[in-house]
């Protein structure tokens, strides 16, 4: 079976799985941080490459504060609770987004994680906070115009390829699988340049529900798919 070297996941679905329940939102993020567990064991029992977790927005600021504080303490909880198994299991970590918005502990132990863990090639695992598509563009012009600026950049020959190295991701390969829980079909302002050529696997299993056996069933539906990048398939 064909494996994808990159999958990128929109955990959706963790407040509506809270409402059915009758448990609060932050109960249902707290599951949530169960399933991205799973999703990395699956990742490495696999042998994928890179695994990248969409786990906050640049629009996540909008929700009720209580709800933004307490995602922000489960994130510094599962890194600390993880940090040995990171290590044993020779993950990298490294992250995407405006990190320098986020809680000034939080960006402490994720600068911990990502030093303690940056030699590691196991698997990637990046997680995209306080991030989003549109500002990762408009951050990589920022640079690119200030280079041009500085006479480094010839704007006559400029090319996807060259916009592409200022991106967040620019160290990682396009993501070859999107899986998005809760049904919705939508990519929700997540590497849109960099899925222009994706598969994209959209379940209506709520995040906290995604078990091995549905991260199986992604990567059985990327087998079968035929990727031509836009070429025509030949028949034989």
């Amino acid at each position: 079976m064909e494996l994808p070297k990159h999958i990128a996941i929109i955990m959706d679905g963790n407040g509506r799985w809270a409402t059915e329940r009758g448990l609060s939102r932050i109960e249902g993020h707290q599951h949530g941080v169960k399933a991205v567990k799973r999703a990395l064991e699956s990742a490495l029992d696999n042998e994928i490459p890179y695994l990248t977790i969409y786990a906050f927005s640049s629009e996540n600021w909008s929700r009720p504060e209580a709800e933004v504080n307490g995602l922000m303490k489960l994130l510094n909880q599962f890194l600390k609770s993880e940090e040995r198994n990171l290590i044993k299991n020779k993950v990298r970590l490294r992250t995407i987004g405006r990190i320098e918005a986020l809680p000034k502990d939080t960006q402490n132990v994720l600068q911990s994680m990502v030093q303690k863990t940056e030699d590691f090639d196991a698997i990637t695992l990046t997680i995209a906070l306080n991030y989003s598509s549109k500002n990762e563009i408009v951050d990589a012009f920022k640079v690119l115009i200030e280079e041009h600026k500085e006479g480094k950049i010839d704007v006559a020959s400029l090319n996807y390829e060259t916009i592409e190295k200022y991106l967040y991701t620019r160290d990682l390969p396009n993501p070859d699988l999107i899986i998005r829980t809760s049904g919705e079909f939508r990519l929700s302002n997540f590497l849109l340049l960099q899925s222009a050529y994706s598969e994209i696997y959209v379940t209506p299993v709520y995040w906290p529900d995604f078990t091995e056996a549905d991260f199986k069933g992604a990567l059985e539906h990327y087998s079968k798919r035929n990727r031509r990048f836009g070429n025509v398939q030949q028949i034989i």
